[in-house]
């Protein structure tokens, strides 16, 4: 009983470290009575219920705005997300007899691996929830993503809460928890001392946020009326008032779209002309037969069409159905007719301001939750990036706030500001080192305006590296790992006494 309940708490703490609450200091410990529990186990059956257990019980509440879609969207998702935890418990179960040092390796590397498969598989992958994004509500760590990324800070919240539990067990070794701990505050430091900034060129931007008169429900003319809204804002900017003007996701859609209607394509230039600004705007329109296009659409200050961005991410079971033809009896997916077509490549357009002149990419709503996805676009080229999203789907939940903390850490993590656009909010603006200014509310019509810039600074460590320091720490898990196993020495240590 007393396993679970450290279970149970662990799920606690990790809920709170993301929004709603946000208490991202607790997840340097939230990890720490899972881990403890599972120095605990006695055999494998246990150690998959309890990881399973904890997968409900932490994932379920985080993601129960995915619930607004009904339980058939959201049980399985909670159900794959909890397989993940409990095959990472059984990977414990191995190590629960190794020395100190050995099992501390063994938690960080099976966590690290955990973390990269579940976000590159299935279909995709899905982050939310990832140990290392909580700390982005931490301004001092946060502006040391650049040399290590979400991640890196992942493998060392992991470092740090093993390291606990080997302080507080029989065998009290501090020795993994002074040098998480040393990592921890070092880092800390130089995030404070030489923290992230774009730097260069300033570019004054509008955020339209036009809003929906029917969330969810989709009612007649909807895309008309979201774009009729949209141009109405925009009609308000006055001539050159900003360089940049953004548009959220899906903003326009069917037959009110720039690419067939000459009429849209007309009037959003002119806007853009009238404006003096470049102008970037989300929709959707049909592909192939069965297929439809997620895009942004770039105009620029001539009123001329710049260039477009495909969405290459699209959103399982909201943007395509995998296995269509075995899943037709379930009526819900009648909702989703069409499969996303995705792009194939990063793109960057061109964008001159009187103070200078460079390159900034794009990324549709799901793909903002990938570090990867937006590190393509900076290796690109890109010097500043646009998240174009609308989330009109998820209600009042936790959702928008979720995923802005996951793009404040990319922000970070390659050094460049960031635009959060969305249809039905929250937008907002976020700098290189992370920080947030205002945040529009919730399914309110605004404009946002503020001044970001262009990245003229070095590439950061994690843009040219990657998740390096999580693949050194899986690496060596894995390498104990088998060591350990083919050598025998995991039965050369004590198993210790169940605690109930």
């Amino acid at each position: 009983m007393t396993q679970v309940f450290a279970v149970l708490l662990s799920a606690l703490l990790m809920w709170a470290s993301f929004p709603p609450l946000g208490w991202g200091f607790l997840v340097f410990a939230a990890p720490a009575p899972f881990l403890w529990a599972m120095r605990r186990l006695s055999n494998p059956r246990e150690a998959g219920w309890l990881g399973f257990l904890f997968g409900v019980a932490f994932y379920g509440p985080l993601l129960i705005w995915i619930f607004v879609l009904g339980a058939v969207a959201w049980i399985p998702l909670t159900i794959v997300m909890a397989l993940w935890a409990a095959g990472f418990a059984l990977v414990m179960y191995l190590a629960r007899t190794w020395s100190p040092w050995r099992w501390w390796l063994v938690a960080m590397g099976g966590w690290a691996l955990w973390e990269f498969l579940r976000a590159r598989w299935p279909l995709g992958g899905f982050p939310w929830g990832s140990v290392g994004f909580p700390v982005g509500a931490l301004s001092w760590p946060r502006g040391a993503a650049q040399w290590v990324g979400a991640s890196g800070w992942g493998v060392i919240v992991i470092g740090f809460a093993a390291g606990i539990v080997l302080m507080v067990d029989e065998e009290r070794d501090r020795r993994p928890l002074e040098l998480a701990a040393s990592a921890t505050i070092v880092l800390s430091l130089m995030g404070a001392l030489f923290a992230p900034d774009a730097n260069g060129p300033p570019i004054d931007v509008a955020i339209v946020q036009g809003n929906s008169p029917c969330p969810r429900v989709h009612c007649e003319n909807e895309k008309l009326r979201i774009y009729t809204f949209h141009m109405a804002l925009t009609n308000q900017i006055e001539p050159g008032a900003v360089d940049l003007v953004v548009w959220g996701e899906d903003a326009f859609g069917g037959d009110v779209n720039p690419t067939f209607n000459g009429d849209v394509r007309r009037d959003m230039g002119a806007e853009a002309a009238r404006i003096n600004a470049y102008l970037i705007a989300g929709g959707t329109r049909p592909g192939e037969p069965g297929t439809f296009e997620n895009y942004t659409v770039v105009f620029g200050p001539d009123g001329g069409i710049i260039g477009e961005y495909l969405k290459r991410h699209g959103v399982p079971f909201g943007e395509y159905v995998p296995f269509r033809k075995i899943l037709q009896f379930i009526p819900q997916l009648d909702a989703i007719p069409n499969d996303l077509k995705p792009g194939l490549v990063p793109v960057v357009f061109p964008i001159s301001v009187p103070e200078g002149s460079g390159l900034f990419g794009s990324v549709i709503s799901f793909e903002g939750a990938f570090a990867r996805t937006i590190r393509s676009e900076v290796r690109a080229g890109a010097q500043l990036m646009v998240v174009a999203t609308n989330e009109a789907s998820y209600g009042r939940g936790a959702a928008s706030d979720q995923l802005i903390g996951m793009v404040r850490m990319s922000a970070a993590s390659l050094g460049v500001d960031v635009v959060h656009a969305a249809v039905t909010g929250r937008s907002t603006l976020i700098r290189a080192d992370g920080s947030v200014g205002r945040r529009t509310n919730l399914f309110d019509d605004d404009i946002l305006q503020g001044r970001i810039n262009l990245q003229t600074s070095r590439r950061t460590v994690y843009a040219v590296a990657g998740d390096w320091l999580q693949t050194l720490s899986i690496l060596a898990g894995l390498t104990v790992l088998l060591a350990t196993i083919g050598s025998g020495r995991s039965r050369d240590f004590k198993i210790r006494p169940q605690r109930r």
